[in-house]
Order: C-alpha cells, then sequence, then structure tokens
C-alpha cells in the first residue's frame, strides 16, 4: 500500500497530507499513533513535517485537486485503449485469449472465469445467470495467459498476491466492449474474473422488460409522480439497474434535468448527465447527491441506498420536489420499508416519502429453438395450485429439450418477474404505525400487490419460462 491510496476522509480525520517527495504534512492535533500505522501500512519509515492548521487545509485541498487531475488522465488513457480482437495476432496466448473473448461475446455471456486447479485450468461462460464449462487449459500455459490479462488491463504483472482489479476496453468490428478484470491469489495460482459489458447494446424499454399490462400501467403511474421515492429492490443481477435505467428512458424529456450518481456508469445515455461514484477523491453516494440538488434537478437517480446517511439524502430531495429513483437489496418489496427503518430512517418520513417499491428477480426463458410441450405431473399441479386457481387438472406446460443454440440447457435469453407495491394513504398509515414487514406485506396483498411468484407462474402458463426457474428465484 501507498500514502495516495489513503481515503480523503482519512486524511482530514487525521489531518495528515502526503506529499510527492514520500513526506507526510502533520499539525499538532495529527495522533501520534498515526505515524506508526503508516510504516506498518507502508512498510517504509516515514518522515513527518508539523505545519499550522491553515497550511495543512491548503495543502490538502492541493493534494485534492492534483488526486483529482491525475485520475481524469487515466481515464482519458482507459477511454482511448482499445484492444481490436479482429486483428489478432501470431502469438498462441494472444491467439488464445482473443478467441477466447469472442466466443464469450457471441453467446452472451455476462462474466468468463479462468479457475486454476491442481491438474487444469477450467475455464467457464455464465450465460442467463448460470455458469458453464466451455474449455479447459493446460497448467503450464496459464501464467501467460494471466500475464497477458494483466498487461491489457494495466495491472502489476509482478504483483501476485494480492487481488486487482483492472478495466479492458476491446473493439471486434464496429462493436466497442468494455471489461471489468478481478484477479485474486488462490493456491493453484490467480484466479480471474471479467465481466463483459456491450457499450453498443441497445438499452431496453419498459415494455421490453416483462411487465404484464396490469402492473406495466401501475409502475409507469408510480414513476410519473412529481416527487416522491421508488425503490427497486432484489439480490445482485437481478437486473435492478436494466429496470432504473428503462425508466429514465420513459421519463427522459427537454423539459426535465436528470442527474444520476452510480456505481459504476454501466450505460450513458444521451441527455441525462451521470455521476460515477469515485471513494479516492471523497465522491460518495451521500456527497454526490448532496452537490446534485444543488444542480436544480427534477428526476434524481442514486445506484443504490448503502447506508443512512444517503438514505436520509434520498428522503429529504424526494420531499422536497424530486423524484428520486433508487435501488435496495431485499428479498421483497415490502421489505424495503423494514430496510430503511433498520439503518435509522423514522417510519414517518418513510411513509410520506415513499411512492412505490418494486422487487424483481430474473428468470431464463424457454429456448424458441428446442421448445416442447408436456403434461404437468401432479407435483407441478400441487404448486401451481397453491397459488393460481383454474388450474386445469390435465395442464399443458412447456421446457426446452436442449440444443446447440442453447448450448443443450433448453434456455437462452431472461426475463424478470415482479412484485409492485404501490403507496397509498393506507399503506403510509400501515408504515407509519406498524413497519415491520409482515404487517406491511399484508396490506399490500390486500390492496392488490401480486406476490413475485404469482407472476413467475403466470409467466410459466404463457410458455415463457418453467416452473423449476420460478421456484428457484422466487420460493417463498
Amino acid at each position: 500500500m501507498t500514502l495516495t491510496d489513503l481515503p480523503i476522509e482519512y486524511l482530514k480525520e487525521h489531518q495528515i497530507v502526503p506529499n510527492e517527495d514520500g513526506k507526510v504534512y502533520i499539525t499538532k492535533k495529527t495522533p501520534f499513533y498515526v505515524i506508526e500505522d503508516l510504516r506498518f501500512l507502508t512498510g517504509k519509515f516515514v518522515e513527518t513535517v508539523i505545519i499550522s492548521e491553515d497550511e495543512f487545509n491548503e495543502k490538502l485541498e492541493e493534494y485534492i485537486s492534483n488526486l483529482e487531475n491525475k485520475l481524469e488522465t487515466e481515464t482519458e488513457k482507459e477511454e482511448t485503449f482499445f484492444e481490436d480482437l479482429l486483428e489478432g495476432s501470431d502469438a498462441p496466448v494472444i491467439q488464445t485469449l482473443n478467441s477466447l473473448f469472442l466466443k464469450a461475446v457471441r453467446s452472451n455471456a455476462s462474466d468468463i472465469h479462468f479457475e486454476p486447479y491442481s491438474d487444469k485450468v477450467l475455464v467457464r461462460f455464465r450465460l442467463d445467470g448460470v455458469l458453464h464449462e466451455v474449455t479447459t487449459i493446460p497448467v503450464n500455459a496459464y501464467p501467460q495467459i494471466v500475464s497477458r490479462v494483466k498487461i491489457i488491463s494495466k495491472l502489476n504483472v509482478a504483483e501476485k498476491r494480492l487481488p486487482q482489479d483492472g478495466r479492458i476496453k476491446v473493439k471486434i468490428g464496429e462493436k466497442q466492449l468494455d471489461m471489468r478484470v478481478s484477479t485474486l491469489p488462490t493456491v493453484f495460482g490467480e484466479r480471474i474474473v471479467i465481466r463483459l459489458l456491450d457499450r453498443s447494446n441497445k438499452l431496453l424499454t419498459l415494455e421490453e422488460l416483462g411487465f404484464e399490462k396490469e402492473d406495466l400501467e401501475k409502475y409507469e403511474r408510480i414513476i410519473k409522480k412529481p416527487h416522491g421515492l421508488v425503490l427497486v429492490t432484489g439480490p445482485t443481477g437481478s437486473g435492478k439497474s436494466t429496470t432504473l435505467y428503462a425508466s429514465l428512458l420513459k421519463l427522459k424529456t427537454p423539459k426535465k434535468n436528470i442527474i444520476t450518481i452510480e456505481d459504476p456508469v454501466e450505460y450513458q445515455i444521451n441527455g441525462i448527465s451521470q455521476i460515477q461514484v469515485n471513494p479516492k477523491i471523497d465522491l460518495t453516494f451521500a456527497n454526490g447527491l448532496r452537490s446534485i440538488l444543488r444542480q436544480d434537478p427534477d428526476i434524481v437517480m442514486v445506484g443504490e441506498i448503502r447506508d443512512l446517511e444517503t438514505a436520509e439524502i434520498a428522503i429529504h430531495a424526494s420531499m422536497t420536489g424530486h423524484l428520486v429513483l433508487s435501488t435496495l437489496h431485499t428479498n421483497d418489496a415490502p421489505s424495503a420499508v423494514a430496510r430503511l427503518v433498520d439503518m435509522g430512517v423514522e417510519p414517518f418520513l418513510v411513509a410520506s416519502s415513499l411512492e412505490g417499491v418494486i422487487a424483481q428477480r430474473l428468470v431464463r426463458k424457454i429456448c424458441k429453438s428446442c421448445k416442447k410441450t408436456y403434461k404437468a405431473d401432479e407435483g407441478t399441479l400441487y404448486e401451481l395450485k397453491k397459488y393460481l386457481s383454474d388450474i386445469p387438472d390435465d395442464l399443458t406446460l412447456y421446457k426446452g429439450e436442449g440444443c446447440e443454440e442453447c448450448l443443450g440447457s433448453g434456455y437462452k435469453g431472461r426475463i424478470a418477474i415482479y412484485e409492485i407495491m404501490e403507496i397509498d394513504e393506507e399503506m403510509r398509515t400501515v408504515i407509519s404505525k406498524q413497519p415491520e414487514s409482515m404487517a406491511v406485506r399484508e396490506k399490500a396483498l390486500s390492496k392488490g400487490m401480486k406476490p413475485l411468484i404469482i407472476d413467475g407462474f403466470n409467466k410459466v402458463l404463457k410458455g415463457v419460462t418453467t416452473i423449476e426457474e420460478v421456484l428457484q428465484v422466487a420460493q417463498v
């Protein structure tokens, strides 16, 4: 670790500023143990220079400014670096890696995994949320693969003991891909996971996401309110960001000032100002959101509410004339209320600011190339009849047999299932008095909220997905 890796908050709290020549400026208020901590973290002797508090404030401002300029320069370099996969190379390592990248892109993989073991290195692709083994690499050839990945993602090739994160920008013809690289040391070598983001992919609209007609009308009614807080909930990888982007596309007009703060900015949208979170320069969700509110926004999108500070600012903004869209990690829509209260937000503030919560999951769609019908067995009928009425005993359902198109899985592509909780005056009363998940859920169901599993089963009956997929992601 180097002194420039220290967070700005740490520097402010302990009144220290690193200097270019390796010295550290401190004040009389700097705790004595901090210098020992710095020596331990860096593994080096740290020379200190005592300055006044006024000088400290000046030098801290100068340090932050220099850090911002350095980060901007690095970002510009990243943006201009492109490796064209179609141009290729004679080097076997480059050919192997490029062919894997091409195969991953053509099969619409979201991640590439390189997993070293004692006798081989396993390569797997994540397709529609599920990992598939693609090939293996000989153990003796793997170090060259690791070095190649590190070189093009600007990582430290010599560092093999610590995890590292980097980025690769590549071209495939006219396509531009952003790859996020993560390395992790294991007992058999460094494990690599590469997340693929296709910048040229068209953003989905709300109509393309998988909403039933009634649910789409309800959700559009919620997000078209002039102010208030709208939350999208679900686990990591459940499509929350896609839903938020689709919502912004629906809301975007020349008459609206829309600003987002995200971590990271996955897709750029023309006509919307997007900010990237950067903890190195103290640009957190909370600090960024405070600055956004001084920019006269109509609609604000916060990538995620992670702490009380962000939650309070978002709620305050929603109560002062702004529409605020954000995400939370909860299992269902009613749990979002309890989550905010657990963070420390007063129930009456949640009740008065919240306009709607949408919970979602992604299920795999049946492959159209090998789709076939079958008669539902007793177990399937039992599960469906627990939640849906008018299910006949001779019900016909659909599944994929498995073909080349879907790599034998029977599934190709994904679609979302939803649970939408709209907040009215009765719901606000319950939230104020009984913000527990069970009480909120009971009231929401009595007001017509359709649970995730029922939306999923409706898609099973329509032949979109299978009952196994729905039970896997929406079992209650």
